[in-house]
């Protein structure tokens, strides 16, 4: 538990700099006291308008096809992933070619520690693939080897929905 909260401080403390950093830290202070160079008012003539097109040659728009989704619908169970402790296997459910879904068929839980670390990770690796769309979603921590069999088996649901 103690090794756990020591990860989760330092996952946030490294989150809390990150957005530092994106909002406006030190670096973006110095980029903005970069003087340019006044652009020159003789740079090259703006070109002449073009005579607006007759209706002839106007041509037919029509409306861009709605892209369909990256996968077929339905329900995709996942290969079984080694996880350490356990097995992990999960199902996705697809509708309207999107991630909609994903439910832990199996995961470590014959251990207090190992429901209770998986009980924190397993909503929050569903919620990541439902937002990513895919299975590259990032690792909990102190909960590393469920995550990774997590991606493992999604990824081969995955790869079902798309073939």
């Amino acid at each position: 538990m103690k090794k756990f909260a020591i990860s989760l401080a330092v996952v946030l403390a490294s989150a809390g700099y990150v957005l530092y950093q994106g909002l406006g830290g030190p670096d973006d202070e110095a980029a903005a006291r970069v003087k340019l160079p006044p652009a020159t008012a003789a740079a090259t003539p703006a070109p002449a308008p073009a005579a607006p097109p007759t209706p002839a040659q106007t041509p037919a728009t029509t409306p861009a096809p709605k892209p369909a989704g990256q996968y077929a619908d339905g329900t995709y169970t996942g290969s079984s992933a080694d996880a350490y402790y356990g097995m992990v296997q999960v199902r996705a459910t697809v509708a309207g070619g999107k991630v909609t879904n994903v439910t832990f068929l199996s995961y470590p839980s014959d251990r207090s520690t190992s429901r209770y670390i998986n009980g924190q990770a397993m909503p929050y690796l569903s919620q990541e693939a439902i937002q990513a769309q895919n299975a590259n979603v990032d690792i909990v921590s102190g909960a590393t080897d469920t995550s990774l069999a997590f991606r493992q088996s999604l990824a081969s649901a995955l790869a079902q929905a798309k073939g």
